[in-house]
């Protein structure tokens, strides 16, 4: 079984809490690239069974724009199995997996989803994961865990679940270390990295949580997911190639290019060199931007 879609690009996931309608109602309009519909941490105990009621009208409504669709379900399986029977539908893309505990917990949630496609009248493959590993436990096993399932086409730390197990604040220093080893895993299992060196829960400093979101594309994240709507419009910018990148992506493309046709290997761009690595992380960066640009176009 592997997933029968593409991996998308998704530089903002809004969390959203999914027994709430008013945010549920306008969450497509915001702009986000996945809506990530919530019965976890946003949804107290009182509330999950309508919230996991509520789940086919709100999938369907937040549906209406461009982005994508995940569900983030609870870790125990006492909520996880009937989280997996309520999520796993046509107008859901994927799960969240939160508090992954490794490898063997992922090929269990896999099952359970396989079957639940089965009798949804879904192809095998339908529903992606997005797996957050939010314990100092799961961490050395990261990797493992994103490549339990075809499925996983996401890995993040949980900042917040993490720095309490560690005991820490969830500042960028004490979350560096665990943040730098999921981003490694991830790009060793060849699934997108997504978080932020720090923490989404600041919102009030926009600010500060762009330079935050610019930091982290340059170490090597994709995107992140957020819980305010001011917070879309900083990530699509940071994890966005700008115009200059762009610009001068095509320029190193454009050099290689002449300098493959003449015969040489390495060539030298506004005084750095140009060489394989190089080309291939302008190749990459185009790639990306012509997919922001094909999804923009359907907004």
């Amino acid at each position: 079984m592997a997933p029968l879609r593409p991996a998308p690009v998704w530089r903002s996931l809004m969390y959203v809490p999914a027994h709430v309608d008013r945010f549920v109602d306008k969450a497509h309009t915001r702009g986000a690239d996945c809506i990530q519909l919530d019965l976890e941490d946003s949804v107290p105990p009182s509330e999950k069974a309508a919230a996991r009621a509520a789940l086919a009208s709100a999938a369907t409504r937040v549906r209406r724009g461009p982005n994508d669709v995940l569900v983030r379900i609870n870790a125990p399986l006492s909520l996880a199995v009937p989280d997996i029977e309520a999520a796993v539908m046509p107008d859901v893309d994927g799960l969240i997996i939160t508090k992954a505990r490794g490898p063997d917990h992922i090929r269990l949630l896999d099952e359970l989803v396989s079957e639940r496609e089965a009798k949804a009248g879904l192809p095998d493959g339908h529903t992606w994961f997005f797996i957050l590993v939010e314990t100092p436990e799961a961490l050395p096993h990261a990797e493992a865990i994103a490549r339990a399932s075809a499925r996983c086409i996401a890995l993040s730390l949980g900042a917040e679940d993490f720095a309490l197990a560690l005991g820490a604040e969830p500042t960028e220093e004490a979350l560096s270390l665990a943040k730098g080893m999921v981003l490694h895993a991830a790009r060793a299992a060849g699934v997108m990295p997504l978080g932020l060196t720090g923490t989404l829960a600041g919102f009030g400093d926009i600010p500060a949580f762009t330079a935050m979101a610019k930091r982290s594309r340059a170490l090597g994240f994709e995107g992140a997911s957020c819980i305010n709507p001011a917070q879309v419009g900083p990530l699509n910018e940071a994890f966005s190639p700008s115009a200059a990148e762009i610009a001068h992506a095509n320029r190193v493309i454009e050099v290689d290019r002449q300098a493959r046709a003449e015969g040489r290997g390495a060539v030298a761009l506004d005084g750095k060199m140009i060489d394989v690595p190089v080309v291939r992380r302008a190749e990459k960066l185009l790639a990306r931007a012509a997919a922001i640009a094909a999804r923009a176009s359907t907004r």
